[in-house]
């Protein structure tokens, strides 16, 4: 048995403990026939990443499930790895290129490439090396990358299936385009920003007669790329215009057609909108369905072409000024007004998207949109929270086809070769030219790389082995439970389902788990912009890893962001020091003849019962809040049995058996707060891993580790109804003594005679065995108990329970003038508080400026102080009565 340190410092250990569990391969996971499988898959962070509270909140949710189901047995997998964030490692590399004064078209592809992978092994591990000071316990020898070999393997296996049953085509279509990054982006790389713009209102004359019709657009810089006017056909403003043509004043007078669609919503605007099919999703189907054509106005930097006439080469902020006053000029300007608006960003850069039709490789989304959409209806996948499916369904009824190629260098290259001769394309893993049927030709690889999300959405089979039929794919898979953020339900939840049913024929996962944000204390979203952004790194080396893991799971819900709180960090590690130092007192208490904590049930008394039954329902509690994912409220459970029964109660209630002579019954006790501290180890041990580690390693004749430790089991047979009501009547007896005492500024030093009159004769059994109990924590000299009237006095200090009455003799234990100075004096001060408080509330420059943050301060000191006044007055009362 080793001797724990005076002080609970977690950097004295927390390293030598994670280092411990690596030497002995604790994190490893086998195919074990022996034992059930259960398996996770991290989410796989990006490789440019560093860790965030996000990675910090998502990967202790998932640490707790895989410890809990390591220690009840299961062969328990939780596989990590990265993605290889194709745009912003590309962009991370560009820009280290341009620094050294080069760009990528200048070293070619395989330069750039060796560049990028140097890059990947200098920095690419820094998250992973930053998710082990959290603790978490993944199997970090089946560690993947997405650029791995088999994973590569699994993405062009996927590739060339999907394009030989018609699932792949290439074709143009709209697609998000970032004109700083040169290539197209999904919608998962497109932030939308909340942004105060302008919606500017135009006419267009009618082409054949007098008068015109009026639209209103954000992006004015399109109108060179306008193929129509469409109205509502049920809108009878329009109906007679409809098979009209209108003029493009700015273009030189370009007819376009008046044509009638249900997409146009007729309480918007005029209800008469500009349709520009090359550049817009929704007007790309309009177009499609009325056979519009396509007219593309700008390039891949985001300058008109040729097709916008006079306004060629103008880049398209500086185009939509020109039109606008051109409008202006020619007198079919209407105006503007203010418009507020989430516009899409791209992610790595900030730039402004640009839909805009290209040639493209997609993915048809309707036949495995399908069978992801059944599955979920027929309750074979399980979304907590459940109102989370409203979104899936949504996703996968409005789908649209998935663009999943991009013009980045960086990523899995598209395996498709066009002939230098003709127009054939050839999807293959090699260059064809070599194989039957392809003889004498030359074939050029297709220069686009895949969508990231296409290489994570086979995450879940392809890093088990798949394609291949491992012993690993089959024993694991399907995994049991996705952890991820509700963020990215539609980009990766949605698509590792449809992927795995298509590939797999099975789900991916049974459950899917949804966490929510960590924002600021001020409901924020952490951002650099907002500086508000808190690194985890400085949380653990100031306060423990423990110490934050507990504050991200403790009163969090699924699918809701949280709060994050420093002084909520340092109440859990006062937590934990709290149960440091209950096991400091405990083996401090602890002969060395103690080897077990096998104790002997016919010698309980009953606070020990009580403990022991309330520790049995805790395990069932907590037990079965895991398994339906309730973690924030499981870790609650935990804590409060800990600090109020354990700590503050059953460790004051037995102190005077651990200073008595009888050694009997001292070692009885201890056996019974060892018993009691192993359980408690063992369930907070997936919570807060090393503190438990380390308090279990000190522990006597500690065989095993606590990581690999068996889980409590719920013992029916241990739970003691009787006793347990019985210390719960004493203990709430016990917390009113000490309220009517504190109520009447009572010092602890000053002990009183206890009556306690009750006709209950079950209360008077209870009161009988357990009086030791009042005269230890009620500050009792002696304990009467009676059932005779006439015993009490109405000059005591009354305090009613259920079924029986305590009294305290008032006179004995307050001098009352000195009590009433006392509370004048308090009253006074919260007086000037109040009025301090009130004054700056009432003073119009100080809430005109203040920030938001310091008026609601001092409107709860105007709360906290009334209260604290009407406390203060209602005990001056008492006092008063009694001179």
């Amino acid at each position: 048995m080793k001797e724990l340190n005076k002080t609970y410092d977690p950097k004295d250990f927390e390293e030598k403990i994670y280092d411990y569990w690596m030497e002995n391969n604790y994190f490893r996971a086998e195919v074990d026939e022996n034992k059930k499988p259960y398996s996770i898959v991290m989410p796989p962070p990006n490789v440019t990443g560093n860790l965030h509270m996000g990675h910090a909140l998502n990967n202790t949710i998932q640490d707790v499930l895989i410890r809990t189901k390591r220690m009840q047995g299961y062969s328990a997998l939780w596989l990590p790895g990265t993605d290889h964030a194709s745009i912003s490692t590309e962009a991370k590399v560009v820009e280290k290129l341009r620094n050294e004064g080069f760009n990528k078209e200048d070293i070619g592809r395989e330069k750039f490439l060796e560049h990028a992978w140097e890059w990947t092994h200098e920095y690419g591990g820094n998250i992973v090396n930053q998710l082990k000071k959290l603790g978490i316990s993944c199997d970090w020898s089946r560690q993947s990358f997405t650029l791995d070999d088999n994973l590569s393997h699994a993405v062009e296996e996927v590739f060339i299936e999907l394009y030989e049953k018609g699932l792949i085509y290439r074709g143009n279509r709209i697609i998000n385009w970032c004109p700083s990054c040169e290539t197209s982006i999904s919608d998962a790389e497109v932030e939308h920003e909340e942004s105060d713009g302008n919606i500017w209102y135009f006419k267009y004359p009618f082409a054949d007669r007098e008068g015109g019709i009026e639209i209103a657009t954000t992006r004015p810089e399109t109108i060179p790329g306008d193929l129509a006017i469409a109205v509502n056909p049920e809108d009878e403003r329009y109906t007679d215009l409809v098979g009209e043509y209108v003029m493009i004043p700015v273009m030189g007078n370009k007819k376009i057609p008046i044509i009638a669609d249900d997409y146009v919503e007729m309480d918007f605007g005029s209800g008469a909108v500009k349709i520009t099919p090359s550049h817009d999703p929704n007007d790309f189907e309009v177009g499609a369905r009325h056979d519009l054509g396509q007219n593309i106005i700008m390039d891949g930097k985001g300058y008109l072409n040729e097709n916008a006439g006079a306004y060629a080469g103008l880049e398209r902020y500086e185009a939509r000024k020109k039109i606008i006053e051109d409008f202006e000029k020619l007198g079919f300007y209407i105006g503007k007004k203010h418009h507020h608006n989430a516009v899409g960003h791209c992610e790595r850069c900030h730039t402004v998207i640009e839909p805009l039709i290209s040639k493209q490789w997609f993915v048809k989304m309707a036949p495995l949109a399908k069978p992801a959409l059944e599955e979920y209806r027929k309750g074979n996948l399980n979304i907590i929270p459940e109102r989370f499916g409203k979104i899936y369904e949504n996703w996968l009824e409005n789908i649209r086809d998935w663009n999943i190629s991009r013009q980045l260098w960086w990523g899995h290259r598209l395996p498709v070769w066009y002939s230098d001769s003709d127009d054939e394309i050839v999807i293959s893993r090699e260059d064809p030219s070599n194989t039957e049927g392809h003889e004498g030709k030359t074939y050029t690889q297709d220069q686009d790389t895949l969508d990231t999300w296409f290489s994570s959405a086979l995450w879940p089979f392809s890093t088990l082995g798949w394609p291949e039929k491992t012993p690993e794919y089959d024993y694991f898979y399907p995994t049991n439970v996705l952890v991820t953020g509700y963020d990215i339900i539609f980009f990766w939840v949605i698509r590792m389902v449809f992927s795995a049913l298509e590939q797999t024929g099975k789900l991916p996962f049974k459950d899917v788990f949804l966490n929510g944000l960590v924002r600021d204390d001020q409901g924020r979203k952490m951002s650099k912009s907002l500086g508000n952004g808190i690194d985890p790194l400085d949380i653990i080396r100031d306060y423990g890893a423990d110490a934050l893991r507990f504050t991200l799971v403790t009163g969090n819900t699924p699918g809701n962001d949280m709060r994050f709180y420093i002084k909520r960090v340092e109440a859990n590690r006062n937590f934990a020091n709290k149960l440091w130092n209950a096991t400091r007192f405990l083996m401090m208490n602890m002969s060395d003849e103690i080897e077990d904590s096998n104790f002997d049930v016919n010698k309980l008394h009953y606070q020990d019962k009580w403990i022991i039954s309330k520790l049995q329902k805790v395990i069932k509690s907590i037990t079965e809040k895991i398994d339906k994912y309730d973690i924030g409220l499981a870790a609650d459970d935990i804590y409060d049995f800990i600090w109020s029964d354990f700590c503050d109660w059953y460790i004051e209630i037995v102190k005077p058996v651990l200073y008595s002579d009888d050694v009997e019954e001292k070692t009885n006790t201890v056996k019974v707060l060892l018993y009691v501290l192993e359980n408690i180890l063992k369930l907070l041990h997936p919570f807060m891993p090393y503190i438990t580690e380390e308090i279990w390693q000190a522990l006597p004749n500690r065989k095993e580790a606590l990581i690999v430790a068996a889980w409590p089991e719920y013992r029916e047979d241990l739970v003691f109804e009787k006793e347990e009501r019985a210390t719960e009547y004493i203990e709430n007896a016990i917390r009113e003594i000490r309220n009517a005492r504190s109520e009447m500024n009572i010092e602890n030093s000053k002990k009183s005679n206890t009556l306690v009159y009750t006709k209950d004769n079950e209360v008077k059994e209870i009161f009988e065995e357990m009086k030791g109990l009042l005269l230890n924590l009620g500050y009792s000299n002696s304990v009467e108990i009676t059932d005779d009237e006439s015993k009490k006095n109405s000059e005591n200090i009354s305090i009613v329970l259920d079924k029986a009455e305590i009294q305290l003799p008032l006179k004995e234990l307050v001098d009352f003038e000195k009590e009433l100075k006392r509370l004048q004096k308090d009253k006074k001060e919260a007086e000037g508080e109040l009025k301090r408080a009130k004054g700056k509330l009432a003073n119009e420059g100080f809430v005109s400026k203040a920030p938001e943050k310091l008026i609601e301060e001092e409107k709860e000191k105007v709360t906290k102080y009334e209260e604290i006044l009407k406390t203060i007055e209602v005990q001056i009362a008492k006092v008063e009565k009694n001179l």
